[in-house]
């Protein structure tokens, strides 16, 4: 499957969109993630079932995903929207896809720091125009520089690389052979467990064990869907936090 130049625009935008704070900061909780951004994709390249399968699978090395400070381990967006794009161009199986988008998750890293290190020089620009006391200058200062270097350090590699990557794996594919893509499979159906363990090791706490078992028994003996339970979760998540609060609705002690 080819990708073409508009295709490959709109999916560079859902990586920009998701790492961008145009939409209120909801882009990070829904772009941002394999899932979303992966479906999105399918529906960008006419097989959103694919992209969801793409997204959902891709998503399973993320479940552990933690953002702590400055530190990026990997990026679930970058992952999700080229890898998917990739796999589904590619005609690669989920497991394949899910192999090639650790490597796609860690070029991300490079994107993040970058993002970082020179949103440091606009901090200083915004601090000069505080310091004459020209509030707008500080407001388009903060807005306007730094969405337009993540624009043009998230837009474009995702682009091209929606627009030549997958002739570029296919290429690669058929030129190392089948066995490549077996050792992808392998490697790619073992990913998932990483992301697993990470989310167990955060449910595996002595005060949070007891909700993974609540899941578990309405799963299994009221036959709950997973829709239920998560509904039965938001309860029981908001009756913990009032309880930790000390019974205080209000947040004030």
């Amino acid at each position: 499957m080819h990708i073409n130049f508009w295709q490959a625009f709109l999916i560079g935008m859902i990586y920009y969109l998701g790492n961008s704070t145009w939409l209120a900061g909801v882009g990070y909780y829904t772009l941002y993630r394999p899932l979303v951004a992966g479906t999105l994709v399918g529906f960008v390249l006419g097989d959103p079932v694919q992209g969801a399968i793409m997204g959902a699978t891709i998503n399973l090395i993320y479940l552990g995903f933690i953002s702590a400070g400055g530190a990026l381990p990997g990026d679930p967006a970058l992952a999700g929207t080229v890898g998917t794009a990739i796999a589904i161009a590619s005609g690669i199986t989920p497991e394949a896809a899910l192999a090639l988008a650790v490597p796609i998750g860690l070029l991300g890293t490079l994107i993040w720091f970058a993002r970082l290190t020179v949103n440091v020089i606009f901090i200083h620009w915004a601090d000069a125009f505080a310091e004459k006391g020209d509030t707008r200058g500080v407001m388009l200062i903060n807005v306007f520089p730094p969405q337009i270097f993540l624009f043009i350090i998230s837009f474009f590699p995702v682009f091209l690389a929606s627009l030549y990557g997958p002739e570029a794996i296919q290429s690669a594919i058929q030129l190392l052979g089948g066995k490549v893509l077996h050792v992808l499979i392998v490697i790619g159906g073992m990913m998932p467990a990483l992301g697993i363990a990470l989310n167990m090791r955060a449910i595996a706490k002595s005060d949070t064990m007891i909700y993974f078992f609540l899941g578990f028994f309405l799963t299994v003996y009221l036959n709950l869907n997973v829709i239920a339970v998560g509904a039965f979760a938001v309860v029981a998540a908001y009756i913990h936090i009032i309880l930790s609060r000390g019974g205080n609705v209000h947040g004030t002690v």
